[in-house]
């Protein structure tokens, strides 16, 4: 059914600007059913929010990256794109794109998550 996948570079260096765009398949980002999400999981700790953007463009980002974090769409490839400046070691982690399911109100589908590591 809906599929997102995750691409974009494993490793980073610091004051790099990081791309990742995720995929998605079986739906479409401009359905009014669904909101776009970016999660993050560093090593050892729990899953961060950074942000989403919603069927019809207008996005939110997470207080503590919301000046480093921006999310955008491009709908001919059903496509959604996070950017985040100026990555420190500590932004090391999967990062994961999600469906945010509105009718049911709760995530429903994950993609499979990418390691991005941010090292000198």
């Amino acid at each position: 059914q809906v599929q997102l996948r995750e691409s974009g570079p494993g490793l980073m260096k610091p004051s790099q600007t990081l791309s990742l765009t995720c995929t998605v398949s079986g739906a479409s980002i401009t359905a009014g059913d669904g909101a776009w999400n970016w999660v993050r999981q560093p090593p050892g700790k729990g899953l961060e929010w950074i942000g989403y953007i919603d069927y019809n463009g207008p996005t939110d980002y997470s207080p503590s990256l919301r000046s480093r974090a921006s999310i955008s769409r491009d709908t001919s490839k059903n496509q959604f794109t996070l950017r985040l400046k100026s990555v420190i070691p500590e932004d090391s982690g999967v990062y994961y794109c999600v469906r945010f399911h509105k009718a049911g109100w709760f995530y429903d589908y994950w993609g499979q998550g990418t390691q991005v590591t941010v090292s000198s």
